[in-house]
């Protein structure tokens, strides 16, 4: 018997798939039903390959209730740029939950990866920043730095962005960049601690391994978002930070104990255990309660999660199919 396989390229993908409301109401319902205790979810297989400068990272999850389940591999190779090519590539495969066959090949380079990481990043905006935010800052220059701005603009009524980077005129340009395409003001700010007591939303989006965030900036009504941190070695926020918060959620915690600032803070000795750690699944699904007042400090810690991966993948795959788009190859 034949068995169809859809090969989609990172340009098909970009035309169908975008970062958008329907993408981060994927995204939460990943989280929430990774809440339920029945998603299969195995640890990150994660790959530091510090003699060549790079990382590789393999994730997945099976999530019952959806019709297949994905394999990402995404690497991170950091001299690539001398070479004139991007740091992040990869592919995500979908497979089928019901017969374990492949359904999808998505060459994306990463794009739905980031993409998906974004909205991981909206979601936590939308339970825990102050309903209020009216100024984000954004911590960082890169691919994620502009995708965290976009997606926290979706859920709350942004004014203003400021943007911080070790490169000065990346920063610029970054939000020059952004200024035209949100039609908000956004700035780029030197000054960290200025950023942070000026916004009531502050987004990290380094690959630190040293902290970015000092713990002395905090402010009544903030709520930090931290998602560099995905290795051992890397570590943005202050891990006094966590101990100050008034709720920490992360997105998964036996993982963030792992990857994570949860690591920093309980190597440190800021936090002694987990136990009033808070999964971003569990206050999405009401669980547990998120953010209480809006002067509240809260925090969440982001560290990419295989039910991520698998809820895009499984939402990209009916886009393409009503796009009839991508290349069909017959086994």
């Amino acid at each position: 018997m034949s068995h169809e396989i859809r090969l989609v390229t990172e340009t098909e993908l970009r035309k169908v798939v975008s970062l958008d409301l329907e993408v981060i109401d994927c995204i939460e319902d990943g989280f929430r039903s990774l809440a339920d205790g029945t998603v299969v979810m195995p640890p990150v297989l994660s790959m530091a390959l510090p003699q060549i400068n790079a990382e590789v990272d393999v994730k997945t999850a099976y999530v019952p209730g959806l019709d297949g389940f994905a394999l990402k591999v995404s690497p991170g190779f950091f001299n690539n740029p001398a070479l004139g090519i991007p740091s992040l590539n990869g592919l995500m495969v979908l497979l089928s939950a019901r017969t374990g066959l492949v359904e999808a090949v998505y060459l994306d380079n990463g794009y739905l990866t980031d993409i998906r990481t974004a909205a991981a990043g909206a979601v936590a905006a939308r339970h825990l920043a102050p309903e209020n935010t009216k100024t984000i800052g954004i911590l960082g220059t890169g691919v994620q730095a502009r995708l965290q701005l976009i997606a926290a603009t979706l859920v709350r009524p942004v004014e203003e962005a400021l943007i911080w980077g070790r490169d000065a005129e990346k920063a610029d340009r970054l939000a020059s960049d952004l200024r035209a395409e949100l039609g908000i003001d956004v700035q780029a700010c030197p000054d960290r601690s200025e950023l942070v007591g000026r916004s009531q939303l502050v987004i990290t989006t380094t690959p630190a391994k040293e902290p970015v965030l000092n713990a002395d900036w905090l402010h009544p009504g903030l709520h930090i978002t931290a998602m560099g941190s995905d290795q051992e070695d890397k570590n943005e926020l202050d891990p006094r930070i966590l101990g100050k918060a008034d709720l920490f959620a992360c997105d998964r915690a036996a993982q963030c104990e792992i990857l994570g600032e949860l690591r920093s803070a309980l190597n440190s000795g800021d936090l002694e255990d987990i136990g009033n750690v808070v999964e971003i699944g569990d206050i999405i699904s009401g669980r547990k309660p998120g953010r209480r007042s809006e002067a509240e400090l809260t925090v969440c810690d982001l560290t990419g999660t295989g039910v991520q991966d698998t809820a895009i993948a499984t939402l990209t795959l009916a886009k393409v199919r009503d796009a009839d788009t991508g290349t069909i190859v017959t086994t």
